[in-house]
């Protein structure tokens, strides 16, 4: 795509990315805190991704630019590492909303997992998500010959085809959050 670029999130870019991965992720997001508040789920993803070290922190997350415009994030991580990112998170959740959280492992080791991917509403149709898993694809599976991997919801069927279109194969299906998903993955060559 002309006149865009990709680079790593800073800890400033917090409030810039909440409001877009929320999109991603609200449903989630609602549940992890117990408060169906986008106000609410946004501030905490903003306090998540400007820290270091838990699985939303701006240290994952890659950044699409498009025109010096913010376009779009990918949050990306290391299964193996999945229980240390996530207890800040759980940390954070119990110290500000007094929940409990306890859910489903959405990936594991010897993946690196998308967990989310969002374009903001007046870029999307303009291939910002395609070109965002491309450079993910060459960055991990074609550069570093790591597997990448992803959870899609069975109904998503858009989502899907696009994931299969890219060279994601299923793998499974997984349970997040009482949804059933299915577990897509481009494995590092031999």
């Amino acid at each position: 795509m002309k006149n865009s670029r990709i680079r790593r999130a800073q800890s400033e870019d917090a409030k810039l990315i909440a409001p877009i991965l929320i999109l991603a992720m609200e449903e989630i997001v609602f549940r992890f805190i117990g408060v169906e508040s986008k106000e609410k789920a946004i501030l905490f993803l903003e306090r998540m991704i400007a820290q270091p070290a838990n699985q939303y922190s701006y240290e994952n997350i890659w950044l699409i630019e498009k025109d010096g415009k913010f376009a779009g994030a990918a949050c990306v991580y290391d299964g193996a590492l999945l229980e240390k990112l996530r207890q800040p998170v759980i940390d954070t959740i119990y110290s500000h909303f007094g929940r409990l959280f306890n859910y489903e492992d959405e990936t594991q080791a010897g993946e690196i997992y998308i967990d989310s991917v969002s374009v903001s509403p007046d870029m999307q149709g303009k291939g910002i998500g395609s070109e965002l898993f491309s450079f993910l694809i060459h960055h991990h599976v074609k550069s570093k010959n790591e597997t990448l991997g992803l959870l899609v919801e069975e109904e998503n069927s858009n989502a899907l085809k696009l994931y299969l279109k890219l060279g994601f194969q299923p793998k499974g299906e997984k349970t997040l959050v009482g949804k059933k998903m299915i577990h897509l993955q481009i494995e590092a060559m031999k």
